[in-house]
C-alpha cells in the first residue's frame, strides 16, 4: 500500500467532495453581499443542508457561515480603512441591513466596534522609551493621563517590540521621550513604590469588552492566578473563554495589567504574547515578593 497516497486522501478533499468545497468557497465569495443562508447554498448545490454543513466544516475547519461571515469582515475593513467608508454605507454596501448587524459582526470577531476598530488611536500623541527592567528591556508608553503600554523585548529586538506595540494604535502619534516615562519604569518594577493609597494611574485604550477583561485582571491578587473561563464567569458570560483569551493576549499593559496570572483551563502556562520564559519569570518573581 503507498503510505503517502492514503495519507493525502485523508487530509484533502477529493472528488465529490472537493467539488462541494469549491462551489461553496465560490458561491460564498462571489455572492456574500446576499448573505445567503446555509439553505440558500445547499438548494443552489442540490443538496441536503445537514450534509453540506458537515462536508464543507471537515475539509475547510469552518462552516460556511463563519467562511462568509470571515469574507464579509474582510471586505468590511478594506471599506472602512482603504476607502474610508461611513458605518451606514458601509453595511449597505457588504448586505447588511445596517450599522447594528455591523457592530455585532465586528464585536464577535474583532471584540471592538466597527468605530473603534477604525479610528486605531486618531488623537492619541503617545510618549515611549526603553528601560531596564528585571524581565528584559522595558518599553514604556504613555500618554498625558497616564500609562497606556507596557511591553518587553529582548536585546537587539526592540524595533519589533515598538512596530508590535504601535500598530495598535496605528493613527495615533509617537514621541520618543525617555525623560517623560522614566518615571513610570522605575515606579513599576519597585514594590516599595506599590501604595494604595497613591495608585499608578494607567488609561486603557481597547473595545468595551477588552477593558472589561482587563479590569478583570487588575482584581487578581498577585501570587495568585486564574483561568480565562473564571473571567468569562466573572464578566457573566460564560461561554466567552475564547474571547476572553483574545482580549487578555492583546492587553497592551503587560505584567501592571497581570495578564500573565491568566491561565488555560487545565492550569496550563498557555501562550503569553512576551514569550513563556518571561510569563514564569514573572510568577516567580510575584511569588518571592508576595
Amino acid at each position: 500500500m503507498n503510505m503517502t497516497a492514503t495519507l493525502k486522501s485523508d487530509i484533502t478533499p477529493q472528488g465529490a467532495d472537493y467539488e462541494t468545497v469549491r462551489q461553496v468557497i465560490e458561491l460564498i465569495t462571489e455572492d456574500y453581499r446576499d448573505q445567503p443562508s446555509l439553505e440558500d447554498i445547499a438548494a443552489r448545490l442540490k443538496q441536503p443542508p445537514t450534509q453540506l454543513q458537515k462536508t464543507f466544516t471537515r475539509w475547510a475547519g469552518l462552516s460556511p457561515k463563519a467562511f462568509l461571515q470571515a469574507v464579509t469582515l474582510d471586505h468590511a475593513k478594506r471599506l472602512l480603512r482603504q476607502e474610508s467608508m461611513p458605518l451606514l454605507e458601509t453595511s449597505i454596501e457588504i448586505g447588511l441591513s445596517g450599522p447594528g448587524r455591523l457592530h455585532d459582526l465586528f464585536v464577535t470577531h474583532e471584540a471592538m466596534s466597527p468605530g473603534e476598530w477604525k479610528a486605531r488611536g486618531a488623537g492619541l500623541t503617545i510618549r515611549y522609551g526603553f528601560h531596564p527592567s528585571p524581565f528584559g528591556q522595558a518599553l514604556v508608553m504613555a500618554t498625558e493621563r497616564g500609562l497606556a503600554g507596557l511591553a518587553f523585548a529582548d536585546d537587539g529586538n526592540e524595533q519589533a517590540c515598538l512596530d508590535d506595540m504601535t500598530c495598535r494604535w496605528p493613527n495615533a502619534t509617537y514621541v520618543r521621550d525617555q525623560e517623560a516615562t522614566a518615571p513610570y519604569a522605575a515606579r513599576i518594577f519597585d514594590p516599595g513604590r506599590w501604595r494604595p493609597e497613591e495608585p499608578l494611574r494607567i488609561v486603557l485604550i481597547g473595545s468595551d469588552f477588552q477593558v472589561r477583561v482587563w479590569q478583570a485582571l487588575l482584581r487578581i491578587p498577585m501570587g495568585k492566578a486564574v483561568t480565562y473561563s473564571d473571567i468569562a464567569g466573572e464578566l457573566g458570560q460564560p461561554t466567552a473563554s475564547r474571547a476572553v483569551g483574545a482580549a487578555v493576549g492583546r492587553n497592551p499593559i503587560s505584567f501592571v495589567v497581570p495578564c500573565h496570572r491568566a491561565l488555560g483551563k487545565s492550569g496550563a502556562l498557555t501562550g503569553y504574547h512576551w514569550g513563556l520564559t518571561r510569563k514564569r519569570a514573572m510568577l516567580g518573581w510575584e511569588a518571592g515578593k508576595a
